[in-house]
Parts: structure tokens; sequence; C-alpha cells
């Protein structure tokens, strides 16, 4: 099913995968390759999900993004419920396509994580510690 959508890394040499301008991902084994969200503006760190071939394929045509709910395990559309729409400013893939980045325009309240947060990455862990420090609710450091 995935070769009906993209033609699978596999099949390619490294030359074609590495420098070349068809998009192959390199689903894992799970049919899921990694995808690393930031906000288009800012650059700030949004989210780190999956996406199948039918949410890459979804957000390609859709120019939302769509990824796949591993704990669910069912297509997810950002936003639907939440009304935070990311809309797709760029995508990219890295050098051995086994990962997705998505700059993305984010709609509603501006959030993105399900804690009410604008990023789900609101801790920070400082190098030498083993504790979390917490983050304000827009990521800014807490005084």
């Amino acid at each position: 099913m995935l070769d009906s959508l993209f033609p699978s890394p596999a099949s390619a040499n490294r030359q074609t995968v590495e420098e070349g301008l068809q998009l192959m991902p390199a689903f894992d084994a799970n049919g899921l390759v990694t995808c690393v969200t930031t906000e288009a503006d800012s650059g700030q760190l949004l989210m780190v999900a999956h996406m199948n071939a039918e949410a890459l394929r979804r957000t390609i045509e859709t120019g939302e993004a769509w990824y796949w709910s591993r704990s669910r395990r069912t297509l997810w559309h950002k936003g639907d419920t939440s009304g935070q729409i990311q809309t797709v400013v760029e995508m990219r893939v890295d050098c051995d396509q086994d990962a997705i980045w998505l700059r993305v325009k984010v709609a509603g309240d501006g959030g993105c994580c399900h804690t009410g947060r604008c990023s789900c990455f609101y801790r920070r862990v400082p190098v030498g510690k083993g504790v979390c420090e917490p983050l304000e609710k827009d990521g800014s450091a807490v005084t």
C-alpha cells in the first residue's frame, strides 16, 4: 500500500534518496515517519508526532497538518476539535528521508499542546541535573 502512495527508498540507491528530488519517505517497521513541527514565524518548536502514508498524503494535498496517533491508532487532523488547525507554510524532508519538518501557522488560540500550552516542550532539563524545570505557557523561563 505504501508503494502506491510513495516510492520506497529501499528500492533506490543512496544517491537518489539523499540528493534526488523524489519524495521517498523511509517509513519505519510500523509504517510511520517522525514529524517535527515548528511555528513558521518564531521558529518555536511546537511538537513531535508521527505520520503514516495517509497522513503525509493528506498534509500534502490539503496544506494542513495530519498525523497518525500511536496511542489512539487513528488518523488525526490537528485542530479538528481544538480549532488549532496547523496550516503548512513549508515542508522539508531530511537527508535520508526518515523525518519530516513542518513549518506551520496555528489557528485558534495559537496553542498546540493538549495541556493548553503553546508547545508540547514546556519543561527544560538543565545539563548536569536530572530534574525538569517548568516553563511558562508561552515557553519562556519561569521567573
